[in-house]
């Protein structure tokens, strides 16, 4: 099975971008974040017609997340625990098969100190809640794949002295990731390539692209059981030089299940 998760920050802006990287990777199942439309306005025929089923939960201009599927979905959840119907798009998750799966957007944060950055850490406290939450009622492997705003190691950062505490690179925020993931969970890119610097965000301003000044934000995690059945888990930057490209690019993980 091909998982991957793609940030394509405006699906109908992107849509070409999008639906030219499925048609060459053609994974099974596909977390979509930053889809900045109302599930109405989803473009979900052009999904459909290359065989996936689709499932959204977004909003008007801002967040938004799917799920594209070869297999079909059932169980589709939205929404964190204690979230109410107002709140912002930013968790999915379904089941296909044997296997639980989720799209995940994790807040940016602005700035350290900023309202939002506390926002976001109370956030990522809901979501480790929730992840528990999914493997107790489901009883089945789980796969999250996401932009979690978050480089977890110096590894993931253009430079870990230009980054030492500052916003998406704070020990609060890395505190908060281990959290989510405590020992249930893997990173599949990180476990297949322990040692080697790529990134999946470039800022679209400056010469970051130019330079590799990027950080790698977007994961893949998945429950420990389905670590041995890793074949490959590949960052896919080429799609950022691409045309009207996203700031991010696809993570893509090849898991024998």
């Amino acid at each position: 099975m091909r998982f991957a998760t793609f940030n394509v920050n405006s699906i109908r802006a992107r849509l070409n971008a999008t639906t030219t990287w499925l048609d060459r990777r053609e994974p099974d199942i596909v977390a979509l974040q930053e889809t900045k439309v109302v599930d109405a306005d989803f473009p979900s025929e052009e999904f459909v017609r290359r065989g996936y089923g689709v499932a959204m939960a977004g909003q008007k201009t801002y967040n938004g997340v799917a799920l594209l599927s070869r297999l079909p979905m059932r169980d589709i959840r939205v929404g964190l625990d204690g979230e109410g119907p107002d709140a912002d798009r930013r968790y999915i998750s379904a089941t296909s098969g044997n296997i639980r799966y989720a799209s995940v957007y994790v807040p940016n944060g602005k700035q350290v100190g900023h309202a939002a950055f506390v926002g976001k850490l109370e956030w990522l406290g809901r979501l480790s809640q929730t992840l528990r939450s999914e493997l107790d009622a489901h009883k089945l492997p789980l796969i999250v794949g996401g932009d979690f705003n978050i480089a977890a190691s110096e590894l993931d950062v253009w430079s870990a002295e230009a980054m030492e505490g500052q916003i998406h690179f704070h020990p609060e925020e890395h505190r908060a990731l281990r959290a989510v993931l405590g020992a249930e969970f893997v990173d599949a890119y990180r476990h297949n390539n322990p040692n080697t610097r790529q990134f999946s965000w470039w800022d679209y301003r400056g010469p970051s692209l130019r330079l590799n000044r990027g950080l790698r934000i977007d994961y893949v995690f998945l429950t420990s059981a389905l670590v041995p059945s890793i074949r490959q888990a590949v960052i896919d930057a080429d799609c950022r030089t691409g045309e009207t490209p996203s700031d991010h690019v696809p993570v893509v993980v090849d898991v024998d299940c």
